[in-house]
């Protein structure tokens, strides 16, 4: 990894102590997996240190064998995705310019992706990606004509790490309670629908978007939609964000 590695103690110390902590944190965590060899295992690597920032957020612990890898990274030959890793890890540290933890951990998870493609994972749809440096512009007395968009109207926005996974499809739950909800080991969640129903959130999902219920299930209204790759969006009313579930029962 030769092309931005030189950079990241810069980017560390640049951070503001106070806020910036965290970051640093997972992101020097990011830094100690380069020694990694196996392509699969960094990337776990590189979730687990995530840790700092998830417990700032009070968020459910990244998965234990991915903090393991963080926290000692077993050294192996040299890795043959070297691109790869210095795409994300440039993509991580441009996360910076997000504004608080909650975004900047969204876009962390989202600067994966290019590993995630490599090795013939699942991408999740609009996943959170650093925002673009700023391109400097020219004073002009005349402003320049705007371009006239073309095609059809963008969806609109509904928060969320999967933003933009709720379709226009027709949902096949809409605004039903649910009867009752439960937790499994790893965090992921198990919903009962009033009618029995039952849905399970998907595994990786459960590491972008861990639950954290303590209401009552009879007051949480839920709509499903169909979504991408044969799975669908869970939306909770008034909750921020979505979902991604497959049906169980």
């Amino acid at each position: 990894m030769r092309r931005f590695w030189w950079v990241m103690p810069l980017l560390l110390l640049a951070a503001q102590p106070a806020a910036g902590r965290p970051r640093d944190d997972a992101l020097a965590g990011a830094f100690r997996c380069s020694v990694i060899s196996d392509s699969r295992q960094w990337l776990d690597c590189f979730y687990g240190a995530a840790q700092p920032v998830r417990a700032a957020l009070n968020l459910a612990p990244a998965l234990p064998a991915q903090v393991r890898l963080a926290s000692a990274p077993p050294a192996g030959g040299a890795p043959r995705d070297e691109p790869v890793r210095d795409d994300v890890m440039s993509a991580a540290a441009s996360c910076n310019r997000t504004g608080g933890d909650r975004a900047w951990l969204d876009c962390y998870y989202g600067a994966a992706t290019p590993m995630r493609g490599a090795l013939g994972l699942s991408v999740p749809s609009r996943a959170g990606t650093p925002p673009p440096a700023p391109v400097p512009q020219m004073a002009s007395a005349t402003p320049r004509p705007q371009p006239v968009p073309s095609g059809p109207p963008p969806m609109p926005k509904t928060g969320g790490f999967f933003t933009g996974l709720l379709t226009e499809a027709k949902p096949v739950v809409r605004a039903m309670p649910m009867q009752s909800y439960s937790f499994n080991r790893t965090g992921g969640f198990v919903v009962t629908l009033a009618d029995g129903q039952v849905w399970e959130q998907v595994s990786e999902d459960e590491v972008y978007h861990p639950a954290h219920w303590r209401q009552q299930p009879q007051q949480m209204l839920v709509t499903i939609s169909p979504s991408v790759m044969r799975t669908f969006a869970m939306k909770v009313a008034g909750e921020y964000g979505l979902y991604k579930v497959k049906r169980v029962r």
